[in-house]
């Protein structure tokens, strides 16, 4: 979400979403994702928005 707007959000424009790679092998075990929206509103924020990724790996 861009620094150049005044209200990120309301733009919806200019995210930069880190990725996350996996194996082949891993892709079964593949169990969700979650991108932390919330911590481009932080008051120093990254122009970068962390994705999580979850892997039932048990």
């Amino acid at each position: 979400w861009s620094y150049r707007a005044q209200d990120w959000e309301l733009s919806n424009r200019g995210r930069r979403l880190d990725h996350v790679w996996s194996s082949p092998n891993l892709v079964p075990s593949f169990s969700g994702y979650e991108i932390l929206r919330p911590a481009r509103g932080w008051e120093r924020p990254s122009d970068h928005v962390p994705v999580i990724a979850r892997f039932d790996l048990d």
